[in-house]
């Protein structure tokens, strides 16, 4: 890892208010930064001034979640393509499919996602599964009804779940729902024999995947899109899928082949698709998936939870200290698998 022996010189590019929030444990853990910070009008400031983009000399970068969320994310963007001295970057995403982070790659730059999600997301996951088989709408409507009447609800436990994508999220998921007793079938291109699963399957051999899917509840995406994965659930993927089946995507929309899950639907398989994530983004509101009464959507938020920031700033913290030591990241990617997961489109 390319650094320098002298602290003061080390030059970090990030969004003003990540910056304000985390401060103090920079000043603590990374003593002698010097912070280029790019404001919310997307002006760069060194020292309380506003400065020539072009004259900033970053050694790192802090791609924050705050810039995702209404910040200036293509400035922040630019300035790192732009930067010839870039030589780690930080994301607050657990996935590098973007073809952005093809390029840093391709510019030199090391790059290091984040984990911050997967807990969040997994309870996303419990929760979603745990409202579909309690029925807690209807126990909202009788309540509003002031009717007593009791409601019959399914158990987790026994279930059998197959997860497709076994990174941080998917890791996180089987674990929970191993906790309830589900039995856990997880698919991941190449497995490593560590997953907390009952059995692990290989992605590229289609015809175990598939033979499976008729015996599986519940049926989790958590996978990165690539060439390789795009439209995994397709038309006969979906046949495979029994009526009271529930499948659930909150990885990537490209993942789903929408106008077959659509067909799919019409023949009650599966019999509920709990959808945060979509290959157009936001789901324009012309598309059938929002009144389909077996689908249930959400604005890919299963990852905004209130820890979520949290540990992202505390893994950016320990990662830059560790940069200006001349030490490894965490959760450095092998720049091989960022080209070759890079997307020409796709949610």
């Amino acid at each position: 890892m390319e650094t320098t022996n002298e602290r003061a010189a080390v030059q970090v590019l990030m969004y003003a208010p990540a910056y304000e929030r985390v401060r103090a444990r920079l000043d603590r853990a990374a003593p002698g930064i010097a912070p280029i910070l790019i404001q919310p009008d997307g002006s760069v400031w060194r020292d309380g001034c506003a400065i020539d983009p072009a004259s900033a000399a970053p050694l790192a970068a802090w791609i924050s979640s705050d810039l995702y969320d209404g910040g200036p994310l293509r400035e922040f963007m630019i300035r790192c393509l732009k930067s010839p001295s870039l030589r780690w970057a930080q994301s607050s995403a657990a996935g590098f499919e973007h073809p952005v982070f093809a390029k840093l790659v391709g510019n030199g730059v090391a790059l290091s996602t984040s984990d911050a999600s997967a807990i969040g997301i997994a309870e996303f996951v419990i929760a979603s599964v745990f409202d579909a088989f309690h029925s807690q709408q209807r126990r909202r409507v009788l309540q509003s009804e002031r009717r007593w009447a009791r409601t019959e609800f399914r158990e987790v436990h026994g279930t059998r779940w197959m997860i497709v994508g076994m990174g941080h999220v998917g890791r996180e998921i089987a674990v929970r729902a191993r906790a309830l007793g589900a039995e856990i079938i997880g698919v991941r291109r190449t497995p490593r024999g560590d997953e907390p699963a009952d059995r692990m399957l290989s992605a590229r051999q289609r015809g175990d995947v598939l033979g499976i899917l008729p015996a599986c509840d519940v049926i989790v995406l958590s996978a990165a899109a690539n060439p390789e994965s795009r439209h995994f659930v397709d038309a006969a993927f979906l046949a495979q899928l029994s009526p009271g089946a529930t499948l659930i995507n909150i990885a990537r929309g490209a993942l789903i082949d929408e106008p077959a899950l659509l067909e799919s639907l019409t023949r009650g398989r599966p019999g509920l698709a709990i959808l945060d994530v979509f290959e157009q983004e936001p789901l324009p509101p012309a598309s059938l998936l929002w009144a389909h009464p077996n689908v249930r959507v959400s604005a890919h938020s299963s990852a905004v939870s209130n820890g979520f920031n949290p540990r992202n700033d505390a893994l950016f913290v320990a990662n830059l200290a560790r940069f200006v030591r001349g030490e490894r990241p965490h959760q450095l990617v092998d720049p091989e698998l960022v080209r070759d997961s890079a997307l020409d489109a796709g949610g």
